[in-house]
């Protein structure tokens, strides 16, 4: 008998849409493309200015934090990351839960101002306020999930230790609460928390992908519509 040899097959390749790979029946939530954290020019010791410096270490934070997450966060990385000695931060803050703060601070201030965006797109109408902030916050959400996790995880519940944090928080519920009594003088804080536990929670379970391989009969809407959807839902039809 003669020998035959013959080449090994060749691997096949895997499909360009991850998509295609999905059971069928199971939904597909495209994921949005998440916003770069800034990058901080590297500089000498001693190089910056005294408020740039506090910003330089906060935009140092920021791109370690989308990478390894709060928990892989040290004061020593953040300094490295913005070029300065590992002293240098301790001009600012005190340890690593007070940079932590001044971070969930600057991105609730962030969150406000895109839901305030919302509000302005929409003046007088108070419903449509309400749709657009709870559309920012899923938005918001997505595309920052490293730092939509810490802005509600730990460093909240010692939000009143640092006051400006506090500030933050605050402000940006204020603006959902504002829009809420708008739209129902007597039932605006209990339509504001609805609002907010709603898009809250469906703002989780999207970053978990939780609601892949539901039993549904088609693909979700993507979040940001299926929140506007839901919230509509909630307040009824306009």
């Amino acid at each position: 008998m003669r020998h035959v040899t013959t080449k090994p097959a060749s691997k096949p390749r895997p499909a360009g849409n991850a998509a295609a790979a999905k059971p069928a029946g199971q939904p597909v939530a495209n994921q949005p493309k998440a916003e770069r954290p800034p990058r901080p020019r590297p500089k000498a010791a001693g190089a910056y200015h005294h408020g740039d410096l506090r910003e330089a270490l906060l935009d140092a934070a920021e791109a370690l934090l989308a990478q390894r997450g709060a928990a892989g966060l040290s004061l020593r990385d953040v300094a490295r990351g913005a070029g300065v000695s590992h002293a240098a931060p301790y001009h600012h803050f005190a340890g690593l839960p007070e940079l932590l703060a001044a971070l969930a601070e600057r991105s609730f201030q962030q969150l406000g101002a895109a839901m305030q965006a919302g509000v302005d797109t929409h003046p007088g109408d108070a419903r449509e306020q309400l749709l657009a902030i709870a559309a920012a916050y899923v938005d918001f959400a997505r595309r920052r999930p490293a730092r939509f996790r810490l802005m509600f995880g730990p460093v909240l519940a010692s939000r009143h230790q640092h006051p400006g944090l506090d500030h933050a928080a605050e402000a940006s519920f204020r603006v959902l609460l504002d829009a809420a009594t708008r739209f129902d003088a007597t039932a605006g804080p209990l339509i504001a928390l609805t609002g907010w536990s709603l898009a809250h929670g469906l703002s989780h379970l999207s970053l978990d992908a939780a609601f892949a391989g539901l039993p549904l009969p088609g693909p979700l809407p993507e979040p940001v519509e299926l929140v506007r959807l839901m919230s509509a839902r909630v307040m009824g039809e306009g």
